[in-house]
């Protein structure tokens, strides 16, 4: 895959807010060590000055898009994770389906398999996830849907969307069917809100919806 030319939102001497393309990884894996954005926001800041390091503080799966938040010392990313619970994050999804209530709350507990398979239970010995939605717009295809994570678990948006038979478009995991319009998963996170750990300053961080989202639905 082709090098990605950083899509800077935000940045000061503290931290910087990336947006991912969807299919980049936020850090490597045993396939990839270099076309992530970890490697990239490396690349990008060690060219100012050699001594430069980032600190990822949170990540996003390799095909969900949007705001990705890196500190550039390990001290902000402690004070950064430890305020964790009071960040909030805001996404869009396309999912298949009408989906007929227009706002839910969506409760389970997650665990995961040795293959790293997520999936809900009743069992309180997984984690607690909770998603709310709210939906933008839908016909008979597809739903547009503002989500909103109250808990930030892995593959939550998408294990609780498939729960209630709502799955995200494109989601490889999560559902069986291939759309023939659009070949990327339809996960995008838009909303990041946050305090700033050291000028205090509350930081609201907005992006657009990929384009090709609206093609498939207009909202």
């Amino acid at each position: 895959m082709k090098k990605e030319k950083l899509n800077i939102v935000y940045e000061d001497k503290y931290l910087i807010v990336i947006n991912k393309p969807s299919g980049m990884l936020t850090i490597s894996n045993e396939k990839e060590k270099d076309n992530t954005l970890y490697h990239q926001v490396s690349l990008y800041l060690k060219k100012q000055n050699k001594n430069n390091k980032v600190f990822i503080v949170h990540r996003l799966d390799k095909d969900t898009s949007g705001l990705v938040l890196l500190a550039k010392s390990e001290k902000i990313k402690r004070m950064l994770q430890d305020n964790w619970e009071n960040v909030q994050r805001g996404y869009t999804a396309i999912v298949k389906g009408k989906v007929e209530k227009d706002k839910d709350t969506l409760t389970s507990y997650l665990m995961t398999t040795k293959t790293h398979y997520v999936y809900s239970t009743k069992n309180k010995k997984g984690k607690l996830a909770i998603t709310e939605y709210k939906r933008i717009n839908s016909n008979n295809l597809y739903s547009a849907l503002k989500i909103n994570i109250k808990t930030g678990r892995r593959n939550q948006i998408r294990v609780q969307l498939k729960d209630i038979n709502h799955p995200i478009i494109g989601d490889k995991t999560y559902n069986e069917e291939k759309d023939k319009h659009i070949k990327r998963l339809c996960l995008h996170a838009n909303y990041l809100e946050f305090t700033h750990p050291i000028t205090h300053e509350v930081l609201k961080l907005s992006i657009d919806d990929p384009k090709d989202f609206k093609k498939l639905i207009n909202y």
